[in-house]
């Protein structure tokens, strides 16, 4: 057991970032198909003789590894360092991971523009917008804001006084 296994935290922190547990599943699965359409389209991308279209291919497999490692390490436990990067990107904020996700998904779109990296980075990009939905927080329920507007609406009814203390 590494000192860096050691240290990790018992407890993910799906538990602070109010997520349910089917929203964090769905997260992972598009990460998952996000990281395959990725690493498909980049290699494909990579069988041209345009330099900006083979950089591109090349930073589509490395967003895939990437997503590979931050969502589903045991794809990579082979990967000695696997666990200890699965573990950080567990602690990271859903903001976070939402624009390192979109970030990493535009970067080839605008390096090369092409049908290949627009499909292929369009699910690693909605797994950054899931996880920017997530960061929004929890919807709230219907009751709690049927009170809060009644209480809103009974304090615009309320009468004001003047400064002498007297009610119009």
């Amino acid at each position: 057991m590494s000192s860096e296994e050691a240290a990790a935290p018992t407890k993910t922190g799906t538990d602070d970032d109010g997520m349910s547990w089917w929203y964090h599943w769905i997260c992972k699965l598009a990460g998952v198909l996000g990281g395959i359409s990725c690493a498909t389209m980049g290699i494909w991308n990579c069988v041209t003789v345009n330099p900006l279209n083979i950089a591109a291919g090349v930073w589509m497999v490395l967003t895939a590894i990437v997503l590979f490692l931050c969502e589903v390490p045991f794809c990579c436990q082979f990967v000695e360092f696997a666990n200890a990067i699965a573990a950080r990107a567990d602690r990271l904020k859903p903001w976070q991971k939402a624009l390192f996700y979109c970030g990493m998904a535009l970067f080839p779109v605008f390096l090369s523009f092409s049908i290949t990296t627009l499909f292929g980075n369009a699910i690693a990009f909605a797994t950054g917008v899931l996880y920017g939905l997530a960061s929004l927080g929890k919807k709230g329920d219907a009751v709690s804001y049927a009170r809060l507007q009644h209480q809103k609406q009974g304090d615009e009814e309320k009468p004001t006084e003047t400064t002498d203390g007297s009610v119009p």
